[in-house]
């Protein structure tokens, strides 16, 4: 690998989970700070309209991630005018998306009290709330078109430090205003306040490093049909994406209370925490891939693939293992007590599917550069709407357990019998030597760090910070060293033999 693409790597990813820290940091202090200060149910509304509004990231229609691949196809080729003809037209694509968005918004508004089981106290509340977030959306998709262009650069460090500098921000602004007395919009308008900010300034970046024009004269009807052939895939998968993992506060809080959208959203937050620290790393394996295939370097798209996906593994499943042995003492330690009978069982089913799919993060994101994501797109569907069918049918015998297991055992399929075939297939490479390379090393690094915290927890069970910081630094001391000595050994991200022995005609794709 390329000196000056390693310190790109070293760049992007030290940025990414710099901030992904700086994050969880705050979202571990905010979440119970916010929590205790407004109660079970006005949380529970925030997190439910904060769900809701979620899902217009379907009116992305996947232009996002094909701004990703063709810019970084583009700067690659160096097709200066195909650049620009791509900004503008997706500028002026999420300018009406987002005319759109809020005529929805409006709407909604309008029969919040009919949709869902909000208390008649914060009727007016939730309509003012949903108004303010979905005006934020709406305007976020043009302004998000210089956060697609930079990730197609690989200046991902770019977007890291914004979003770092916001976050801090906005967690100093919402202590101030809490202590003052102010409640729940107020706190609302500075969360969705910033994002915007942070975009108008990744803008003005952008424009710096690219220098294109703008103007009526670049929308180009074949760059929006070159868009729509890539991004109607793209937009199956957000479809499937929402219906995977952004139905569940929504089902909850159409079946059972607002307060119960609160104990499965403490379970199921920290489960986000662990995803968020490896999609910070296989972000950067969208572009990769993509420059790679536009070179036909299918030799380096395999490396990415093993070595990416073996990165995350190493990253997971030490995650994995400390959640499901100490969250209790996670949950306790983090919002009390009272919380753990029913978030720490959401926590357990939901991590064990969700570390399948992680540690194959890096597979998915090169089926995405390389516009080899049709049928991942499909079983994607289809997973979702198995997800939606059993989260309804579990959630009233057995609460917010069954919808967490609504959502567990689509995923897992998926991630069993579908994902790792169709990637070799895809790539052309054998399977046992993808998962031999891939995942014996992290599982072998893994082992002993587990066996230390079986043998603490049998000591003492951790209630507060302090207890739990021990058996996190023993526990995180026996891996450090494990992956020591394998970074002094060279064998972290050695990739090994890739001959014609070990690999098998690709599909779709060019050798």
């Amino acid at each position: 690998m390329r000196k000056l693409e390693k310190l790109q790597i070293l760049k992007n990813v030290g940025s990414s989970w710099f901030s992904l820290g700086i994050n969880v940091l705050t979202g571990l202090f905010l979440s119970p700070f916010i929590l205790h200060r407004l109660g079970d149910s006005a949380y529970g509304i925030w997190v439910l309209i904060f769900s809701v509004t979620g899902y217009y990231g379907l009116f992305d229609l996947g232009i996002r991630t094909s701004i990703v691949r063709y810019v970084s196809k583009f700067a690659a080729t160096k097709e200066t005018e195909n650049l620009a003809k791509l900004i503008n037209t997706s500028l002026f694509s999420y300018a009406c998306i987002g005319v759109v968005s809020m005529l929805v918004t409006l709407g909604v508004c309008t029969f919040m009290d009919h949709l869902f089981r909000i208390p008649a106290e914060f009727h007016s509340t939730a309509r003012w709330l949903f108004l303010m977030v979905g005006t934020s959306v709406a305007l976020g998709f043009p302004l998000g078109v210089f956060g697609g262009v930079l990730e197609g650069l690989q200046r991902f460090y770019i977007m890291n430090w914004t979003s770092t500098a916001a976050s801090l921000l906005r967690t100093a602004l919402i202590i101030v205003v809490m202590n003052r007395g102010y409640g729940l919009l107020t706190v609302a308008l500075i969360t969705v306040a910033l994002p915007s900010v942070s975009s108008v300034v990744r803008g003005v970046v952008a424009l710096r490093i690219l220098r294109i024009g703008f103007g009526f004269h670049y929308l180009d009807g074949a760059t929006f049909r070159l868009m729509a052939n890539y991004s109607w895939i793209t937009f199956v998968v957000l479809v499937a994406g929402r219906l995977r993992f952004r139905t569940d506060e929504i089902v909850i809080g159409g079946l059972l209370t607002a307060s119960a959208i609160t104990y499965f959203s403490i379970g199921a937050r920290i489960v986000d925490y662990a995803s968020e620290v490896v999609s910070s790393l296989a972000q950067i394996f969208v572009p990769m891939s993509s420059d790679s295939h536009a070179k036909g370097d299918m030799n380096r798209l395999r490396k990415i693939m093993i070595a990416g996906n073996r990165a995350c593994a190493f990253i997971i499943l030490p995650i994995a293992a400390i959640l499901i042995i100490l969250g209790r003492s996670i949950i306790e330690a983090w919002v009390g007590s009272k919380y753990i009978g029913q978030s720490y069982p959401v926590l357990v089913i939901l991590i064990i599917p969700f570390t399948l799919m992680l540690a194959q993060s890096a597979s998915g994101r090169i089926l995405f550069g390389t516009s080899q994501h049709k049928m991942f797109a499909i079983i994607a569907l289809v997973e979702g709407v198995a997800n939606l069918i059993l989260s309804l049918l579990l959630v009233r015998p057995y609460g917010i357990i069954g919808d967490a297991l609504g959502t567990a055992i689509p995923l897992s399929c998926t991630m069993l019998l579908f994902m790792p075939r169709h990637v070799c297939r895809t790539i052309g490479i054998e399977i046992p030597t993808f998962l031999r390379e891939a995942y014996r090393l992290p599982l072998v690094a893994c082992a002993p760090m587990v066996i230390v915290l079986l043998l603490l927890q049998h000591w003492f069970v951790a209630h507060g910070y302090r207890q739990l910081a021990v058996q996190l630094l023993a526990a995180g001391a026996v891996y450090g060293a494990g992956l020591l000595w394998m970074f002094r050994t060279n064998r972290a991200f050695r990739v090994g033999d890739l001959s014609a022995a070990n690999r098998i005609e690709s599909s779709n794709m060019p050798a």
